[in-house]
């Protein structure tokens, strides 16, 4: 792969970014430990207010390879080997792709296209499935292609367990090995990530405590998420969720897709 110019990491030690980043990275995970999704996704929409989608795609990937890594570790004996190793085969492939359309694009027309899925993946999920029903495909099939898909999406989109979701459902899988394949697949495709961004000139090592503080948050989120479960009204939670994942998705919409048509 071409490495082509490095990309310019540039780290903002500002104290209010920080501290909200890890407070989000406390409460998404949370989340995702009481609903099993979101998140990911709330974790990234949050992180592009403050940061180019160069930035905050592999900074991102770092924290929620830690996520779904601790999920998958304590479900590790129920992960089906099968779909992962599917999953996995076209996923830097794509990942090569995606880095390249990200590195062409303009960095505000990412932030709304980013807007676009979170909203779609919120209120519209089976628009995203572009009429495919993942439960009539071929299990193999299924998973390469998924793979492949995600692979260009990660590098670009940046959170996709929305989108991967429905493909794990009516293949007989038990709800542990549900949770801990969807989660395994996802922690795959973060670390594919997080080495291309690494081939391309990343700069991780300047991320170092930053991204210790919010994986120490998302672990300790996790933690305190997982002992709330019977405690929570998960609809109450699912709610808030939406509301504030709305409002995030049409700031980037409106505000960066205004921005790049020149609209302000």
């Amino acid at each position: 792969m071409a490495r082509g110019p490095p990309i310019e990491a540039k780290l903002s030690l500002d104290p209010f970014q920080l501290a909200v980043l890890t407070v989000t990275a406390f409460l998404t995970s949370i989340l995702s430990a009481i609903i099993g999704m979101a998140g990911g996704i709330t974790l990234l929409s949050v992180m592009l207010l403050f940061y180019d989608p160069l930035v905050a795609i592999p900074v991102h990937g770092v924290v929620q390879l830690v996520s779904n890594g601790s999920r998958t570790w304590f479900q590790r004996k129920y992960v089906d080997r099968g779909i992962l190793l599917r999953y996995a085969a076209l996923l830097a492939p794509g990942g090569v792709l995606g880095i390249a359309l990200l590195r062409e694009a303009p960095p505000d027309l990412i932030r709304a296209l980013i807007g676009i899925f979170v909203l779609l993946a919120t209120w519209a999920r089976q628009w995203l499935l572009l009429g495919t029903r993942p439960e009539r495909t071929d299990r193999n099939r299924r998973f390469l292609a998924l793979g492949a898909v995600v692979g260009v999406l990660n590098t670009t989109i940046g959170a996709t367990g929305p989108l991967i979701a429905p493909f794990f459902l009516e293949i007989g899988l038990t709800r542990q090995a549900l949770v801990g394949t969807k989660a395994a697949c996802q922690a795959a495709g973060h670390l594919v990530k997080i080495a291309l961004f690494g081939l391309v000139g990343f700069a991780f090592a300047a991320w170092l405590a930053p991204l210790a503080l919010l994986c120490a948050a998302v672990i300790a989120g996790t933690w305190l998420g997982t002992r709330m479960l019977d405690r929570v009204s998960e609809r109450l939670f699912v709610l808030l969720y939406r509301v504030v994942l709305t409002a995030i998705a049409l700031r980037l919409v409106i505000h960066d897709g205004g921005a790049w048509l020149g609209l302000h």
